[in-house]
């Protein structure tokens, strides 16, 4: 398994330790609930040095961007990021990402760590316009700080005003001494917090610091399940689960990262502009359960009549609001908000009810 320049401390500080997406990564510390409130509440700090970062650059780079994403980045200033997909060719989605307008010509984009290779392959074999890419992956690392706590932690280590970053922005300075470090304010958790991209040799300079900085505020590591719960309770999606590459951006919700205005034309843009017109047979729904029970995935939705009409793709029993909840692909005359639908958990049909996320106010 590959490692991050965080695996040793992880291991010694009694994390649960488990294979993700080819890492040898920390599940979980004083447990799932517990780390749960803590991001919610007051800071934690998650090691997610194993996403991938590819390097777009030179004159052709926004071309390259706009071919292969879906959404429009010559609307990117200097400073911000934007969430968009890559579309395939088949009407499905490679990978959901983050694309950092890093420099005039040049952007930074950040992958999930379960598709680097498949996303770096794709990248290069759709360069047809002769952009100049790099991939960075393993030689960075990434921390995200999350909670209400966050800022005030990180501002003791670094001149800039944290502040001053907007929501999808940022900016690269010093952090705890050490030179070049990007700030971004792009977290998945809803709580607030800054991630930290730097050089893997900062890697533990960085560690200790954040974490001799927020020792007042009681901060604690955090593992993916927390990650997980903490997504969900938002209603984000998460790539092999909710998106994959047999589901459409229009089918999950995604039109508001589709953009079909200007001259914009990428990969399977007429697919996706049909079905944004004629409309898709099934839709990305939240639900909360109704009756007492976990919804997992992979459990089938079906309606009053017991007939199945969708899948789950993400369910957990939420820490914050004490009930199940979860996303689901389901017909779309069933997606309204609002609509009863029932969730099978070992041969019986709990009820729930279709609602608008996130879950988390």
């Amino acid at each position: 398994m590959k490692t991050t320049p965080f695996t040793d401390v992880h291991i010694a500080l009694g994390a649960k330790m488990h294979e993700f997406a080819g890492y040898h990564m920390p599940i979980e510390y004083t447990g799932i609930i517990d780390e749960h409130f803590t991001v919610c509440n007051s800071v934690g700090v998650f090691d997610v040095s194993h996403m991938g970062e590819f390097w777009v650059k030179g004159p052709n780079a926004l071309a390259f961007i706009q071919q292969v994403t879906s959404n429009d980045a010559s609307v990117l200033p200097v400073g911000k990021a934007q969430y968009t997909c890559f579309p395939n060719e088949t009407g499905g989605i490679v990978d959901d990402l983050l694309v950092y307008h890093y420099e005039p010509e040049k952007y930074l984009l950040v992958v999930n760590a379960s598709n680097i290779d498949k996303d770096w392959d794709w990248c290069v074999s759709h360069n047809t316009v002769g952009a100049e890419l790099e991939n960075s992956s393993d030689r960075t690392a990434q921390l995200a700080i999350q909670g209400p706590k966050a800022t005030e932690v990180l501002q003791r280590l670094t001149s800039v005003d944290l502040l001053a970053i907007p929501y999808y922005s940022f900016v690269t300075g010093k952090f705890a001494g050490c030179p070049d470090v990007i700030i971004s304010n792009t977290g998945y958790t809803g709580a607030g917090g800054f991630e930290l991209y730097f050089y893997p040799e900062d890697a533990m300079t960085i560690w200790n610091a954040i974490f001799e900085a927020g020792k007042p505020e009681g901060i604690k590591p955090i593992g993916l399940g927390a990650r997980d719960t903490l997504r969900l309770e938002m209603g984000f999606c998460l790539y092999g689960n909710d998106l994959d590459d047999t589901t459409s951006p229009i089918e999950a919700g995604l039109d508001w990262i589709t953009k079909f205005t200007g001259g914009k034309n990428f990969t399977n843009r007429a697919t996706l502009e049909r079905q944004k017109q004629e409309g898709v047979e099934r839709k990305l729904c939240a639900f909360e359960l109704l009756d007492k029970g976990i919804p997992r995935y992979g459990y089938d939705i079906v309606n009053e009549a017991g007939e199945k009409i969708g899948v789950v793709t993400s369910g957990t029993m939420s820490p914050t609001q004490k009930k199940g909840i979860g996303l689901g692909y389901v017909k779309t005359p069933y997606a309204k908000i609002g609509t009863e639908i029932y969730i099978q958990v070992r041969n019986r049909n709990l009820k729930a009810q279709v609602v608008k996320p996130p879950f988390r106010k």
